[in-house]
């Protein structure tokens, strides 16, 4: 896909900043492309991010969701903003998965058949399909759906050689940008790969610039929620030239045990090893790691170019709103898809309107961030409230002598005194 990749002196605190120029972002034929809504009158739901335009906000997460071109198929056809495929790497025959790789936990007694699913677990790795046949599958959903936005998510060991061919061959079959997973949680951790990079700010400093050297489309960092403070590694991914940062990743968990057998679940061979942990349950976690870097990105990034994308729990228009009013750009559903199905962004686009007809949002932009001003320290809690409390008490404490009564206000006097 031809590009322009342009390194500029100065920047955001590091040695240079990256801007990239695609043809994505201008069309094909350089008119800019613009994708409607379509899905009734109401509230415009299009978002415009880092120069991709996408009918809606909602996002395929990388995963089983985008694992080959007739699941990608279907997510386009159904309607969803983009699609982020299962991430690949240059040598798939590293990557074997076993079965079983999920596990669920019901709301109620853990293991309980009849409960609502909260919880989701897997120990499911990266693409095991060849990367040439993905990079088919890419180029030829490409050719098929040229005005939507197909992302690849990418992921190697640390060796920049391996990054930049990777990127490379990558970008040639069309896709739109790239989503960096510096964040699965388990795997392969020996390789330097995934989480290994995204908990280690000098690796991830490095990879970065590796990443960004090479690559002529937008980049996001995949942050991971498995450390003390995400801001840390998102701020090192946009100084080193990342142009956004999706967060979460999911969280490393023990599912729980089958209190018959003993076992720990998935359960393979009698076997397991901690995992991923997703689905509506990590969605609080989810929301106040989002909210942490988007307050970073205002402070210290007020470039409207770069963008957040929020994942963590998404089943519904109003979780997606959560994360919109915390400022992401876009919102991203993976498990929620392996539950309820391809159809789901109907709905989220549904209850999405309804939320924003409710409080006379005409677009994506017009709430974006408004929550994010309601946030501050607990410090800053005590002192509101004591100045409240002593507020109330004014009031509340009417005349304190007869002799402040007057004339014109003694209605109003009288009220200040009255109980009920």
């Amino acid at each position: 896909m031809a590009g322009l990749n342009m390194k500029l002196n100065g920047g955001r605190g590091c040695p240079y900043f990256t801007t990239k120029v695609h043809a994505s972002a201008i069309g094909r034929k350089g008119v800019s492309l613009k994708i409607r809504a379509g899905d009734g009158g109401g509230p415009d739901l299009s978002v415009k991010v880092n120069g991709l335009e996408m009918p809606n906000p909602f996002v395929i997460g990388s995963g089983p969701p985008g694992t080959n071109y007739t699941v990608m198929k279907k997510a386009f056809d159904e309607g969803w903003g983009a699609v982020i495929a299962k991430t690949v790497s240059l040598d798939s025959s590293k990557v074997i998965n076993v079965t079983p790789r999920y596990a669920r936990l019901r709301a109620g007694s853990n293991g309980s058949a009849k409960g609502e699913v909260i919880g989701w677990q897997n120990i499911e790795l990266i693409s095991d399909r060849p990367l040439e046949t993905m990079l088919k599958e890419f180029k030829q959903l490409k050719k098929e759906y040229p005005d939507r936005i197909l992302i690849a998510s990418i992921m190697e060991e640390y060796d920049k050689a391996a990054w930049q061919e990777l990127i490379e061959r990558v970008e040639e079959t069309g896709v739109d940008a790239l989503e960096i997973n510096f964040s699965c949680p388990h795997g392969m951790p020996e390789r330097k790969m995934g989480a290994a990079v995204g908990q280690d700010c000098g690796l991830l400093e490095e990879v970065c610039g590796w990443i960004n050297e090479k690559a002529t489309v937008p980049v996001w960092a995949k942050m991971t929620p498995n450390i003390t403070d995400i801001t840390e590694p998102s701020r090192v991914a946009l100084q080193s030239g990342c142009e956004g940062v999706a967060a979460i990743n999911t969280i490393m968990s023990v599912m729980g045990i089958n209190m018959d057998s003993l076992r720990p679940e998935p359960c393979v061979e009698g076997y397991s090893t901690p995992g991923g942990y997703s689905s509506k349950a990590v969605h609080p976690i989810a929301l106040a790691k989002v909210m942490s870097i988007a307050q970073m990105m205002k402070s210290e990034f007020p470039d409207p170019n770069l963008s957040l994308s929020g994942i963590g729990g998404v089943e519904t228009g109003n979780h997606a709103a959560e994360f919109i009013l915390l400022g992401a750009n876009t919102v991203q559903v993976c498990t929620g898809v392996m539950m309820h199905g391809y159809g789901l962004v109907k709905n989220l686009c549904s209850e999405l309107k309804d939320f924003m007809a409710k409080h006379n949002f005409s677009s994506i932009e017009d709430f974006r961030g408004t929550s994010l001003q309601y946030f501050t320290t607990h410090t800053d809690l005590v002192r509101r409230q004591q100045e409240a409390i002593q507020l109330r008490k004014a009031i509340r404490k009417g005349l304190a002598s007869d002799k402040d009564w007057t004339g014109d206000g003694f209605v109003k006097e009288t009220e200040t005194m009255v109980s009920n």
